[in-house]
């Protein structure tokens, strides 16, 4: 029998960053958005929590294999 296992997984990573001084609230989000968007903040990012949503499993039917006349 051959099974699919899916399991979702909630994963929080956590990345300090230094932002300029002096930016309003708007202008804050969007330096944290474009350094993500542009990869920059990927290689800061630390895993440290790990939830798990759920599991699901699907039975797949095996094919058998063609008989030769």
């Amino acid at each position: 029998m051959r099974v699919i296992v899916t399991v979702v997984e909630k994963i929080v990573s956590e990345a300090h960053i230094d932002i300029p001084d002096g930016l309003n609230q708007s202008a804050i989000k969007q330096h944290i958005v474009t350094r993500y968007n542009t990869g920059e903040m990927l290689t800061d990012m630390n895993i440290f929590q790990v939830d798990f949503e759920s599991i699901s499993a699907r039975i797949v039917p095996e094919h058998s294999s063609p008989k030769s006349a």
